[in-house]
């Protein structure tokens, strides 16, 4: 009596894990498109291209373009965090902490700009839209978990103004960002130095 459902279960388990694989692998073929087009010049059509699938079929897997990207910038962030939260599992101590930081925050911008790039238009997107507000509030929650995390692998306290010490991070990494486009962008050295200085000061 109780195997056919364990056998349906299965298959209903089999066929999400299916699913899901697709959604992802149409989401990294639209982050980059989306990274190459920005937000608000990629339309549903231009990442079906990009996935080499139909429209209809986009939309068999997503409701509409915010369902699509929202999926999107989840993924991506969810990658972004795994990564740092690796840097800092191997650092102990106030100077390991900030040097892995440091150099997590460089590579970030120098090996995945365009990606941050997305981010921030999206956040940006969240002022008008509030589609985007649940999305990045959960993502910026993770964010500001990364710096707690730092603290703690430093063995300092906790600040109670954690959330003020991640805007300052944000602030600069955003700032560094947005340099490596104008006319005078820092070399990896540069920026490091400049984040270390941040680091140093508040850890």
């Amino acid at each position: 009596m109780n195997e056919m459902p364990a056998k349906l279960r299965a298959r209903a388990e089999r066929k999400s894990a299916k699913r899901e694989d697709k959604k992802r692998q149409i989401a990294e073929s639209a982050i980059e498109a989306l990274k190459e087009l920005g937000y608000a010049n990629t339309s549903l059509r231009d990442i079906a291209e990009k996935c080499d699938l139909s429209l209809g079929m986009v939309h068999y897997y997503f409701e509409d373009r915010s369902d699509l990207i929202i999926y999107c910038v989840t993924v991506y962030k969810e990658e972004f965090v795994r990564g740092f939260s690796k840097a800092l599992e191997r650092a102990k101590g106030p100077d390991q902490v900030v040097d892995a930081f440091s150099e997590a925050l460089v590579a970030s911008i120098f090996d995945d700009e365009m990606a941050h790039r997305l981010w921030y238009d999206i956040r940006t997107q969240a002022m008008f839209d509030e589609t985007f507000r649940p999305v990045v509030a959960e993502i910026e929650a993770r964010l500001i978990g990364i710096v707690r995390s730092a603290f703690e692998r430093a063995g300092r306290p906790v600040p109670g103004d954690v959330e003020t010490c991640y805007a300052m991070i944000d602030g600069a990494f955003r700032y560094c960002l947005q340099g490596q486009i104008g006319p005078a962008p820092l070399t990896r050295a540069q920026a490091k130095a400049s984040f270390r200085s941040l680091l140093v000061a508040l850890i």
